[in-house]
This record gives C-alpha cells, sequence and structure tokens, in this order.
C-alpha cells in the first residue's frame, strides 16, 4: 500500500525546485506532533513539506526510507481508504513523519487526524490549512490543544533581495526600524540597492511563482481563481450559482481599493444582502485577497475603514484603472505590518496606528516638510528623522 506513495515522495524530494530556506522553516517548532501550515493559495505550501522533507533527508541521512512520507490528498487512493487506517500502516512499517498536502478535501478530515494524534504517540502530522480554515474556532473543536498553527506568507521584500541578489539580509523588528533605521538603512545598502528592485516585486515578487517558467499573470489570475473556487466557494460551503457573485464582488474592490467601501452599495450591485456581502468580505479576506481595515477597537462583522487588496502583485492586475503610486505604497506597508503586527485606522491625524501605540502615515514622496510622526516615504533610500524608506518595511520577515 506505501509503495507507491514512497515512490512519489522519493521522486518529488529529488526534482522539488526550492530557490531559497524560508524564514518560517527555522521559526517551526518541528517537535510538535501536530503542525498546520497556513498560507494563501499560490505562497509555496506544497514546496515548503517538500523542502522540509529533504532538509530533514539530508541531516538524517541514516534515517530509513519511508520514514518521513509526503502524501497529497487529491491521490484518489483516499476515495475509499482513511485517514486513521494508511497512518496506522505508515506507523506500523516503521514510520515517524506524515507530510499531508490537501488533507481539507477528505471529509470529517480534523477528527481523524485527532484520532490519529491520540493513537500514535510517536508519530508528527505536519499538514496544509487554507487560511479560510478557523483552526482556532469552534469548527475545528476537535484540535484545540493539539494543533500548532504557523503563517505562511508571500516573498517579503528581503527574501526577494535575498534570492535575486544573493545576499544575506536580516530581518529587522518594528522596534529596530523605528529607532535605528538610518543604521540600518546604512547596512543594508553596503550589500544592495532595494529601490533598484522594489519595482519588480511590486509588480511581481510576492509571490514565488515568478520564478517559473510561465506567464505571471496568468497564474496569478488561476491562483485567484482557485482562492475563490476551492477556499471560498468548497471549503465555506458555497453554492455554485453565487460564485459569480463573488468575483463581482472582488471585481468592484479592484477598481476602487484602496477605498472607504459602501457595503450598502455593494450589495446592490451584487444582488444580495448586506449581512452576505459582509460575509463574502471576510471569506476574501482569510482567503487572502483583500485586507480590511478596521478602526480602533473594531474588528469584523463590523463595516471596515478602508478596503485594501491584500499585496501589491494582485494590485497591479487592475485592469479597470491605473492604480496609484500612493496606494502601491500604501498596499505594500499595510501587507508588511498586517504580517507581524495588529494595524488599525485611527480618529487622530494619521492614517495608520499599530499595535495601538504607534502613528503612522505612508507617503508616496518625500514630504516638503519634516514629518512629525513616523512616515514610511517610497521614493528614499535613506531616511531621517521620522522619514524612513518605506522598502525597509519588507524586512519585518
Amino acid at each position: 500500500m506505501l509503495d507507491p506513495f514512497i515512490q512519489t515522495h522519493k521522486y518529488l524530494i529529488e526534482h522539488v525546485q526550492v530557490p531559497m530556506r524560508r524564514q518560517l522553516m527555522d521559526e517551526i517548532d518541528w517537535s510538535d506532533r501536530l503542525i498546520a501550515i497556513k498560507g494563501g493559495r499560490g505562497v509555496g505550501k506544497t514546496d515548503f513539506l517538500l523542502a522540509y522533507a529533504r532538509d530533514k533527508a539530508r541531516r538524517l541521512p541514516h534515517e530509513a526510507p519511508g520514514e518521513t512520507l509526503y502524501v497529497n490528498f487529491n491521490n484518489f487512493y483516499f476515495s475509499q481508504h482513511s485517514i486513521t487506517e494508511f497512518a496506522s500502516e505508515f506507523v506500523k512499517k516503521g514510520g515517524k513523519t506524515l507530510l499531508l498536502d490537501q488533507v481539507f478535501k477528505y471529509p470529517n478530515w480534523m477528527h481523524e487526524l485527532r484520532v490519529c494524534h491520540d493513537k500514535h504517540k510517536a508519530l508528527h502530522i505536519v499538514f496544509t490549512a487554507s487560511p479560510v480554515m478557523d483552526l482556532e474556532g469552534e469548527e475545528a473543536r476537535e484540535l484545540q490543544g493539539v494543533v500548532k498553527i504557523y503563517n505562511l506568507r508571500g516573498f517579503s521584500l528581503r527574501e526577494y533581495l535575498n534570492l535575486q541578489a544573493h545576499v544575506q539580509l536580516d530581518t529587522y523588528s518594528l522596534d529596530d526600524i523605528l529607532q535605528h533605521h538610518e543604521l540600518i538603512a546604512r547596512e543594508v545598502l553596503s550589500q544592495v540597492r532595494p529601490q533598484q528592485y522594489m519595482d519588480a516585486y511590486l509588480h511581481h515578487g510576492y509571490y514565488p511563482s515568478y520564478l517559473e517558467n510561465r506567464n505571471f499573470n496568468e497564474e496569478l489570475l488561476r491562483v485567484m481563481n482557485m482562492a475563490l473556487e476551492v477556499d471560498v466557494l468548497i471549503i465555506k460551503q458555497i453554492d455554485v450559482p453565487y460564485l459569480n457573485k463573488i468575483r463581482k464582488l472582488l471585481y468592484l474592490i479592484m477598481e476602487n481599493a484602496p477605498y472607504v467601501p459602501n457595503v450598502s452599495t455593494l450589495s446592490e450591485q451584487i444582488e444580495t444582502s448586506r449581512a452576505t456581502t459582509m460575509n463574502y468580505l471576510g471569506y476574501m479576506q482569510r482567503a487572502r485577497l483583500i485586507n480590511l481595515l478596521y478602526d480602533e477597537g473594531k474588528s469584523f462583522p463590523s463595516k471596515p475603514s478602508k478596503v485594501y487588496l491584500q499585496n501589491t502583485n494582485i494590485a497591479y492586475m487592475n485592469f479597470a484603472r491605473d492604480i496609484t503610486p500612493q496606494d502601491i505604497a500604501e498596499t505594500f506597508f499595510y501587507n508588511s505590518i498586517h504580517s507581524c503586527h495588529k494595524i488599525n485606522s485611527t480618529e487622530r491625524n494619521a492614517m495608520f496606528v499599530i499595535d495601538g501605540k504607534h502613528y503612522f502615515d505612508v507617503k508616496e514622496k518625500m514630504p516638503v516638510r519634516t514629518p512629525i510622526r513616523p512616515t514610511a516615504v517610497a521614493n528614499i533610500e535613506y531616511g531621517r528623522g521620522n522619514a524612513i524608506p518605506l522598502w525597509l518595511f519588507g524586512f519585518l520577515y
């Protein structure tokens, strides 16, 4: 039963093209027995599992073949066989680590993972998960207390620079950037000029698929449609006839974002209720197609104060209008900050508040007057005082 899976695993780890080690690889506590890798479509979850398997094989050359096994639940085998049955056979043959991809396609998968966890005390399971799945809420109550959840994001600007410029740049915390951005910029600029790579990153650097020999725009369209058709429609169990309404809603957002949405008008345009429109917005945010910005103290299902596209690569897919440099700067800043911090709009005279204490502005160009608060500026390499180069916020992860 296991041999075909072992052969597939062997072939995949020998042929997978992983251009660099993702930082998340070193942040995970691999001793945990049940690990979820959540990530939007196209950010490299499958390659991440295979890279871990290959790295593990190199670190432990004496590990017996089959002790670690990658399994994709697209395999029709699982239409007639259960996860628990497969895991039991795997453990019986000396297996120790299962890497499960697309496991959500199996019915009752959460319950079976919990059974495997409780039954096989020496078995480690790592599985990929859609960000639409609420693994910490009521619908995943069987996994609560046993699953450790990690988020895999698209390439940060730092990761993109490391790959394209063949450098090894470190991450910096937000506090480091606020307090020492001039010193950090000098250190980075001694190795690479981020501004020379910035436009390319903003256009196509977030998704690893830009490295593949295919049309990037077509690939991104495929990723966006898969996010709607699988992550939203199938996982949230929405009837297929409603797909066109969700697609239309995303297009309406792309026509205007970043902007203050009129939810009632959007509801009329897609011919559904206000509550349903809000649910669709929430699903698209969780699928990592859009970002919803809320006032301090508010969250979903309240009306957002502003809607952004999730990253600048998606923003540049806008067919309805030319997106402005200011829009791109705000989208990049929001996505970079949102990866590690809580970001809100504020009633104070600032664009954003970070973690409830840092008030920020984002500017396309250096203001004529020295900024009175921290300001991310898109067109500068070096900063001074409260003026901080926008590119530095791409070093948070």
